[in-house]
């Protein structure tokens, strides 16, 4: 794949995670939206990576360390959303965190974090394509 090609399907996936997402919270399973939710942000991450660094993008799942990987520029509040939306890949895939995770997640609670998964997304997506 070329560079862009390879962009191009971070971003194209991001997207499909995207409308998965949201349909995942309007079932009312607000833990496996967030878990989606995650993924959006990581590939778009990975799409970043890649336009700015190398098409080798890094095998982690972590959202900060993919961001520090890319040289990317955060504010301190922007790396606190990274490390909270790394969470819920962690505590929506292993069973120690999955039950305790599951009752935290309220439909406000996951509504709320999803608002700030969809202004990043916003953000990263003007970082990719300017």
């Amino acid at each position: 794949m070329t560079k862009q090609e390879l962009i191009n399907y971070w971003v194209n996936s991001s997207n499909e995670n995207y409308n998965s997402m949201l349909n995942i919270f309007n079932t009312g399973e607000y833990m496996w939206s967030l878990f989606i939710g995650h993924l959006v942000i990581e590939k778009l991450l990975k799409a970043y990576y890649v336009k700015h660094i190398k098409n080798e993008f890094p095998r982690t799942h972590d959202l900060l360390k993919i961001a520090v990987f890319a040289n990317m520029n955060l504010s301190e509040k922007q790396k606190d959303i990274l490390q909270n939306i790394t969470l819920f890949n962690i505590k929506s895939r292993y069973e120690e965190y999955k039950n305790e995770f599951y009752k935290k997640c309220t439909k406000e609670f996951a509504k709320e974090n999803i608002e700030t998964i969809k202004e990043f997304r916003v953000w990263l997506l003007g970082k990719i394509n300017p």
